[in-house]
């Protein structure tokens, strides 16, 4: 290793930057040296460029601005950028993180250039191929040299894959890390305010394949959306994958429907905040709203994220059910998390991954513990 070692993390999307702004802080507060890739595979200044301020990020060393596209060509474009972008920095360590295009692009770079990676996120399973991030999770974590698990049902599965055990760090959940240096800034009125909206909403924001991606199954979500906006009324952040799919099939402006553009990571877990119901079927969201108590309905089958569900407020919903649902936790009113919150989601994750790497780069041992897991 080299005597002044070099780490790069690759950030391409909203919960990237969240998970990535502990561990980057926490690496600078080693000293040891680094940079960010942005990718733009986000390419909205509000749902990328924003986060950077909101969470206190560097400037990137290089922004490849990819935007949008099927998956072929999205991953095509990150491939090539990636490659350049990797090769002119000569990193020791590329971190990435969660499941995006921008995370798998990486992780296939490097394997061919030889270069030493890291997953953060590393283990969360849906068990459900027919979603791209589940393929993004299976062929990142068969890669990555170094494994960090947020949760500990990740172990399980990283053990039945055949991942060593010496890869694998238990370390808890940095996108809470964030949330934790966010609370004092969290407060729903201004946010209320600027929007217009009554003190009592419920918050939705839809975005996967399956809910988006054809009319029919556009049509089937709008259509439930639309029956719990008589209940109570509702904002939706607009995503720009499906933003037009969606409108299309009806989630337009109206009475108790309030679309809005993007919000930056504080204005919207503010929003979160002073919820009294979010409608969902983004991963990050089933965790911020455990951690802040909100009555959370994910529109999905399935989860890589049941401890949520588990130590959480989330419960998994069709389109067909999310009116009852959602009028059933309307009326039971505020929740709160079930038992204790999930194990090392204590707002230290950052720091344990940063020693982990530190000690990586500077050769040290870092066989596990007798039970197979270095929990650090």
């Amino acid at each position: 290793m080299r005597e002044n070692p070099l780490v790069l993390h690759v950030l391409g999307a909203r919960p990237n930057f969240v998970k990535a702004a502990p561990v980057v802080r926490a690496l600078g507060e080693l000293g040891v040296r680094q940079g960010i890739i942005h990718t733009g595979q986000h390419y909205d200044a509000l749902m990328s460029d924003v986060f950077f301020a909101d969470l206190g990020l560097p400037d990137p060393v290089a922004n490849l601005g990819v935007g949008s596209g099927s998956h072929a060509k999205q991953t095509a474009a990150l491939l090539v950028g990636l490659e350049e972008v990797v090769l002119e920095h000569d990193p020791d360590l590329v971190v990435v993180y969660g499941d995006v295009n921008s995370t798998l692009a990486a992780i296939l770079v490097c394997a061919k250039l030889g270069i030493r990676t890291a997953h953060v996120e590393a283990g969360l399973r849906s068990f459900d191929r027919g979603m791209p991030e589940e393929v993004n999770r299976i062929v990142t974590d068969s890669l990555s040299d170094l494994l960090f698990a947020t949760s500990p049902d990740a172990l399980s599965h990283l053990a039945a894959e055949g991942v060593p055990a010496a890869k694998v760090h238990l370390v808890g959940n940095p996108m809470i890390d964030s949330l934790f240096s966010a609370l004092p800034s969290l407060d729903p009125a201004p946010v209320v305010a600027r929007l217009g909206i009554p003190a009592r909403y419920a918050v939705a924001t839809l975005h996967r394949p399956a809910n988006v991606d054809t009319p029919e199954a556009a049509k089937e979500l709008v259509s439930a959306v639309l029956e719990v906006a008589h209940q109570i009324p509702i904002v939706v952040p607009i995503h720009p994958r499906g933003r037009t799919r969606l409108a299309e099939a009806g989630l337009v402006d109206g009475p108790s429907v309030k679309v809005i553009e993007p919000l930056g990571y504080v204005d919207f877990l503010s929003l979160v905040r002073g919820a009294a119901l979010v409608v969902t079927d983004s991963g990050g969201v089933q965790e911020e709203t455990t951690m802040l108590g909100v009555p959370c309905l994910t529109v999905r089958p399935n989860t890589e994220r049941p401890i949520t569900i588990t130590h959480g407020t989330n419960r998994l919903v069709t389109p067909a059910l999310l009116p009852a649902a959602a009028g059933k936790a309307l009326s039971d009113g505020a929740a709160t998390p079930s038992g204790e919150l999930p194990p090392l989601w204590d707002g230290a994750a950052g720091p344990r991954i940063a020693r982990v790497i530190s000690a990586w780069l500077k050769g040290d041992n870092l066989s596990p513990a007798a039970q197979g897991v270095r929990s650090e």
